[in-house]
C-alpha cells in the first residue's frame, strides 16, 4: 500500500487514458475510520482493479468551527486499518493541498438541500461538494463508494456529478450497524460512557418505528419517535422526518405513493448523531 500526500505523486500512481487497464475504485473519508468504512474499501477491492482511499478533514463543509476542532483524528490507526482492507492507495494531503486558494464555487442543489441537514447546517453541502468535486478530479475514479448512513449526503453528490458531468459511478452501500444496532460513526467516539450506553435507541425507536407504519398515521409516528428519544436524559431529538427516498422532500401522509425513508439527528450532549431506515 503506498501513502501519498499531492496529487501529483497521486496521478503518477494511477492508470490514466489510454494505458488505463484497471477499474480505478474511490472511497473518500475524513479519517477516524471504523469497521463502516473497511466495509465500503473492501467492497472497493473487490469491485476494483485500484482501490484509493483518501483521508481528509475537510473545513469547509464545518459551519461550527468548535466541531470541527472536536472531530476525531487518528492517522496512524487510519493506515493500519486500511492496510488490512485492501487499499492500494492513500492519499493524506493536507488543507494546502485540497484548497491551494480559497474555494469560492456555491454549488445549487435546489430542494435536496433545504431539509434536514442542509436546513441545520448552513453551508454543510456546498463545503461537502467542494471537497469530493476536487478529490474526484485529482483520483478520476471509475467508481466511488459512500455508506448511506449520510443518506442525504448521497443524494447531494449523486446530483453534483450530474451537474458537473463527471464521468463516476456512486456506488450506495448499506449502513453498517454495531451489534447493539447504533449505526457506525467517527463521531460515536466522541461519546462518554452513558451517552453510549444511551446512544442505541436511537437505532431501536427507528426499527420500532418502522414496525408502527401500517398502523399510526405520520402525526402520531412522529410522537412516537420524540416521545421514545426525549424520554432518555441523555438524548435529545433534533429531527425525525419521513422524506420521499428521491426526492427527500417530507411527505404529506405515510400513504404517499412513494418510497419513503425515515431519517434522524439526536444529540447526546454536544455530539450530533445521525441514522435513517427505508419505510417502504
Amino acid at each position: 500500500m503506498k501513502i501519498v500526500k499531492t496529487i501529483k505523486e497521486l496521478r503518477h500512481l494511477l492508470p490514466e487514458g489510454e494505458s488505463k487497464n484497471k477499474t480505478v475504485g474511490f472511497v473518500p473519508t475524513m479519517g477516524a475510520l471504523h469497521r463502516g468504512h473497511s466495509s465500503l474499501v473492501q467492497r472497493c477491492s473487490r469491485e476494483c482493479g485500484v482501490t484509493v482511499a483518501s483521508i481528509f478533514v475537510n473545513p469547509t463543509q464545518f459551519n461550527d468551527k468548535t466541531d470541527l476542532a472536536r472531530y476525531p483524528r487518528s492517522l496512524e490507526a487510519d493506515v493500519q486499518l486500511l492496510q488490512a482492507t485492501g487499499c492500494d492507495v492513500v492519499f493524506a494531503p493536507d488543507e494546502k493541498e485540497i484548497y491551494p486558494q480559497p474555494d469560492t464555487r456555491l454549488f445549487d442543489f435546489g430542494l435536496l438541500e433545504k431539509v434536514m441537514e442542509g436546513e441545520r447546517r448552513k453551508g454543510h453541502f456546498n463545503g461537502v461538494a467542494q471537497v469530493v468535486s476536487r478529490l474526484l478530479d485529482a483520483v478520476k475514479p471509475d467508481c466511488a463508494y459512500f455508506g448511506e448512513k449520510d443518506f442525504q449526503q448521497i443524494a447531494v453528490v449523486s446530483e453534483m456529478v450530474r451537474q458537473l458531468g463527471l464521468p463516476v459511478e456512486i456506488v450506495r452501500c448499506p449502513i453498517v450497524r454495531e451489534p447493539d444496532g447504533l449505526a457506525m460513526s467517527s463521531r460515536n467516539a466522541l461519546l462518554s460512557p452513558d451517552q453510549r450506553a444511551a446512544a442505541p435507541l436511537i437505532a431501536k425507536t427507528l426499527f420500532a418505528a418502522v414496525d408502527k407504519v401500517c398502523s399510526v398515521d405520520l402525526p402520531a409516528l412522529k410522537q412516537f419517535v420524540a416521545s421514545a428519544i426525549n424520554a432518555n436524559e441523555h438524548l435529545r431529538l433534533d429531527y425525525f422526518e419521513v422524506v420521499c427516498a428521491r426526492t427527500l422532500q417530507p411527505v404529506a401522509s405515510l400513504d404517499d405513493d412513494c418510497a419513503k425513508q425515515a431519517c434522524i439527528a439526536v444529540y447526546a450532549g454536544e455530539v450530533r448523531l445521525i441514522d435513517n431506515v427505508r419505510l417502504a
